[in-house]
């Protein structure tokens, strides 16, 4: 997919059968707000490390626990590799949970060649380009499959799309394990709690309810999705989306 010109592009792109285990897509922003006002930007939290690729620099990014904000203005091309939930482990090869909330420098996981790559990124024409400059410094340091790795994958995905799951406890019975060994495998593949993941996911729900303009009754909805309070859901969905649940249905109702 090529990427169109003005003043805001995005496109995605999956791996390659052979990275698929690891890789849930590549992706690539590109702006140009040059003579126009800064843009802010504002992105929910996913269990997912990034690989980017920005500003002449490429850095690994950890599970970002809160919303990450962004700034964009001028001209700029930002590339980046979202890892499947338990696929960077392999290529760490040592806990995600080391980087939660913090990043590196890639160099130190995929070798000085990343940084060869950098330079070339913005003046690609399109997403696939890129691709083709980074995905082979992907095949170079990928092991086999980590059967670990897939039933982390497994465990998120049951997290974000089963509604009736509500605590970790529900998802270690499911996974016919106990308790401590899956909060030892969310916190070395995935790099966060599941008692987190599940929280926000099903604080994702409550945000695409709003955003559907759906009328809502909070003291119900927080104990649909497993808070044993209004206020509880109230603290942490502020937290995630910088607002209270009633303030951003009616900026969501205004716009």
């Amino acid at each position: 997919m090529r990427l169109g010109d003005g003043a805001f592009g995005h496109a995605r792109q999956a791996p390659t059968p052979a990275l698929a285990a690891f890789v849930e897509h590549y992706w690539c922003v590109r702006w140009d707000l040059r003579g126009r006002p800064p843009q802010q930007q504002e992105t929910l939290p996913h269990p997912n490390v990034h690989l980017v690729l920005e500003r002449g620099e490429a850095r690994v990014w950890g599970v970002h626990e809160g919303r990450y904000r962004r700034s964009m203005e001028g001209c700029e091309t930002v590339f980046g590799v979202k890892f499947a939930a338990g696929g960077f482990h392999a290529f760490l090869r040592g806990s995600v949970g080391a980087l939660a909330n913090r990043s590196l420098h890639a160099r130190e996981v995929f070798g000085a060649g990343i940084d060869d790559v950098v330079p070339a990124i913005p003046a690609c024409t399109d997403i696939a380009a890129m691709v083709a400059l980074v995905e082979p410094l992907l095949l170079a340091t990928a092991p086999a499959p980590d059967p670990l790795a897939v039933q982390a994958r497994a465990l998120v995905a049951q997290a974000a799309n089963d509604r009736e799951l509500l605590r970790a406890e529900q998802l270690a019975e499911r996974a016919g394990m106990g308790l401590r060994a899956l909060q030892r495998l969310f916190r070395d593949y995935v790099g966060v709690s599941p008692k987190w993941v599940i929280a926000r996911y099903r604080l994702h729900e409550a945000v695409a309810q709003l955003q559907a303009g759906r009328e809502l009754a909070w003291t119900e909805l927080a104990l649909a999705l497993g808070y044993y309070d209004q206020a509880h859901f109230i603290r942490d969905f502020r937290r995630l989306v910088g607002c209270a649940p009633a303030d951003y249905a009616r900026r969501q109702h205004a716009d």
